[in-house]
């Protein structure tokens, strides 16, 4: 240790246009400012982390339909029930706290995840083996699902929320909270008026299978699967692809197909 403080001070004694002395002030000055953005992005990350959870809540709120101005945020969004599913059974998870569970840490924790290998048409690489659901009830009744979806588009993974009527297949509110997808064309997938042609659409057929779809143009209205399609985004066909692949992907046997099949009807009033 003596010996390197030594070779610094050396270095630092050399005349200012000797490149050795340039180089290490150089190095120094590096080490500094890594030092300080390491520093200042830690310190922040609670602050950022805090800002992210109540983004979030708010976009729950909004496509749950709580979002009147009545109630501030933490009052509407205790109208909501938050759950944890398993996946693979359907059944709700007892004993954990939804609330500080998070689907992206599970889905890179190999213990709490599911490899697809090739099986991931959404692009997901692991799944983790439980998600958060949301449960708006009326007078006792379940009156929307809400479902957390993301999945692979062009250029990003674009995290949404999924409304639900009761009945598990109607569409009531989809939101794309997070995509970074090209500015005017895929982007549009967080758009209003894109947005506002999913609610009616039924994204399951009588069997349970999902058979959502963006559609490669424009809809036509009159055509018997009509309910199943959306316009497909303008010059963005891999984007809409990627919403195809995650919807089905998220409605299908590996997301929450078998929570969905499995409410009692009690549940769906």
């Amino acid at each position: 240790m003596t010996g390197l403080v030594a070779s610094i001070k050396a270095v630092f004694k050399l005349p200012n246009d000797d490149p050795r002395k340039t180089l290490a002030v150089a190095l120094v000055l590096c080490l500094a400012c890594s030092m300080v953005v390491s520093a200042t992005a830690v310190s922040l990350r609670p602050l950022q982390e805090r800002k992210a959870a109540l983004a979030l809540k708010s976009e729950i709120v909004e496509v749950a339909g709580l979002d009147s101005g009545e109630l501030d945020l933490d009052e509407a969004f205790a109208q909501i029930e938050t759950r944890l599913v398993d996946l693979d059974s359907g059944a709700f998870v007892e004993g954990a706290d939804p609330l500080s569970y998070s689907y992206r840490d599970a889905a890179k924790d190999p213990a709490a995840s599911t490899s697809l290998s090739e099986a991931d048409p959404a692009g997901l690489i692991r799944r983790p083996d439980r998600m958060p659901v949301y449960l708006v009830r009326d007078a006792g009744q379940l009156d929307t699902i809400i479902l957390p979806i993301y999945g692979a588009g062009l250029w990003s993974t674009m995290h949404g929320l999924l409304a639900l009527a009761p009945d598990g297949r109607t569409v009531k509110a989809l939101t794309f909270y997070e995509q970074r997808e090209t500015a005017g064309l895929g982007s549009e997938v967080a758009g209003e008026r894109w947005l506002s042609e999913w609610p009616g659409k039924v994204v399951l057929d009588a069997s349970g299978k999902p058979v959502i779809e963006v559609a490669k143009g424009d809809v036509d209205p009159n055509a018997p699967n009509a309910e199943h399609r959306v316009d497909g985004l303008s010059g963005a066909t891999l984007t809409s692809n990627g919403v195809t692949n995650l919807m089905r992907f998220w409605l299908g046997p590996q997301g929450y197909g078998p929570f969905l099949a499995t409410l009692s009807g009690r549940e769906r009033g």
